[in-house]
């Protein structure tokens, strides 16, 4: 028998970009440039999904991105950030600038080690469950109550609604043992929990949207996926940027005003050609908020979209957002149907996130059951959750919701408060109304735009980074 041999590879071939370029990823934080705000300039060898988790660390800080520019062609990603932290001030803190280089290099690195290590379960480490499905009153209440009587604990969730769909991300553990549901008793939960969702059929273009199932690490760009991220997967799979149009009053804009269809939109979404370089130029215009930015990357990313070149800017507001993109299969966007979709996907991704309505944050201790006894009050009481995100800190639960009127009035939170405390007893909660009447203007095509420019001279844009006026 012929002996077999196996191609060689040299030990140092890994090693290969920093030998010719430099060390692969290098992280500068300049606080001298700038008076009101932290540059934060990166400079590495790419990979597909970098720039959405360089963003992503940038936001998990809390950090507000009022602009950046962005560049990667040629294998080479350089950016661009002017930052500032929660107060609105620069980050001077050691501690936090050391974090932010270590975690940005730390994103450069290739994730196949991380890939394996992380889809292991350790065996005091929850379940992960995911649940999409048509939306309706009442219906997250529903879930946490069919968790309880599964003798669930539910050690964290994560829900959203938009456009009458549902995506929910639960961390459970057995009630008794703390310990992760085995598989026989977790075939048993999801098909508990897909009945709840599949309790309501009246719409019957939504019936085969629901789906629970456990959560394994989505195959995708090797990047890891946050919760975030896996929430607007989810909302992408049922396909709420097809759902129905909004209520007007969702708007928060007044009965009989005067303004047209185009003004009473929230955002502005376009794509364009840019024929002679062969991109896509996707521009975004609408009012500006937290993690604005994580949402339209991640967006463009999960749809298998490669950005090139960006720039980013906020003022008084407004964000301006243009992207410079091609498919991962290297072609532009070439049909309207495409173009369209990836116009309905950005507005869904900016109006998850809208904060409208009434945020309450309400921190108790912990017991199995808790979440199921405070969304049945919230039901009891007609409101809607729109939004959650429940968390365990030690003996605590942590639990912050918005919530509506079932039927779009004002929410008597007096009575509300009385409700709470009679039936759940000492509680500490905390009330944000954030309902706001939202007239949009939105400002003319920002003048630092980078389209003119790239569309002539984008050699120059992949070596320079300047402010452009």
């Amino acid at each position: 028998m012929n002996p077999v041999s196996s191609p060689y590879f040299d030990p140092e071939f890994d090693r290969l970009a920093e030998r010719i370029y430099g060390p692969v990823c290098k992280v500068s934080i300049d606080n001298e440039s700038l008076e009101d705000c932290t540059m934060v300039k990166i400079d590495s060898v790419n990979k597909q999904g970098l720039l959405l988790e360089v963003v992503q660390v940038l936001t998990d800080m809390n950090l507000t991105i009022s602009k950046g520019y962005i560049s990667s062609d040629a294998g080479w990603f350089m950016d661009v950030f002017h930052v500032k932290d929660e107060r609105g001030k620069k980050i001077t803190e050691q501690r936090v600038i050391n974090y932010i280089k270590k975690a940005i290099c730390a994103n450069t690195a290739t994730t196949s080690k991380v890939r394996a290590r992380t889809n292991k379960l350790s065996e005091f480490e929850p379940t992960v469950i995911e649940m999409t499905g048509a939306d309706r009153p009442g219906l997250f209440s529903e879930i946490s109550a069919a968790l309880a009587d599964l003798h669930c604990n539910i050690v964290e969730a994560h829900a959203w609604s938009h456009n009458a769909r549902l995506a929910c991300v639960a961390h459970i553990s057995d009630q008794s043992s703390h310990t992760p549901i085995d598989d026989r008793r977790l075939a048993a939960i999801e098909d508990h929990l897909t009945t709840v969702l599949r309790a309501t059929t009246a719409r019957k273009d939504y019936t085969n949207d629901q789906e629970v199932k456990t959560a394994g690490l989505p195959e995708g760009d090797g990047t890891m996926t946050t919760v975030e991220r896996r929430l607007h997967q989810l909302m992408l799979s049922v396909r709420d940027f097809d759902g129905p149009a909004r209520p007007l009053s969702s708007w928060m804009i007044p009965i009989g005003s005067d303004s047209d269809d185009e003004e009473r939109k929230t955002s502005h979404v376009e794509v364009e050609s840019c024929d002679e370089k062969g991109y896509s130029i996707v521009t975004v215009q609408c009012k500006d908020r937290r993690r604005l930015m994580f949402d339209t990357v991640c967006t463009l990313t999960d749809m298998q979209y490669v950005i090139f070149h960006a720039s980013v800017y906020s003022h008084e507001g407004y964000a301006f957002q243009e992207y410079f993109i091609r498919h991962i299969d290297g072609c532009a966007l070439n049909t309207e149907g495409e173009k369209e979709r990836v116009v309905k996907c950005l507005e869904a991704a900016i109006e998850r996130r809208v904060c409208e309505g009434v945020r309450l944050e309400l921190c108790a201790d912990d017991r199995v059951g808790l979440l199921s006894d405070i969304t049945r009050v919230l039901r009891e009481n007609g409101l809607v959750v729109v939004r959650a995100d429940v968390a365990t800190e030690g003996e605590k639960a942590v639990n912050a919701f918005y919530v509506r009127e079932i039927s779009g009035n004002d929410i008597d939170m007096a009575e509300f408060v009385e409700s709470i405390k009679r039936e759940m007893g000492p509680i500490d909660l905390a009330i944000k109304d954030e309902t706001v009447v939202i007239r949009p203007s939105l400002p003319e095509r920002s003048r630092f735009s980078i389209g003119d420019m790239l569309k002539s001279q984008i050699e120059r844009f992949s070596h320079n980074f300047v402010t452009i006026k």
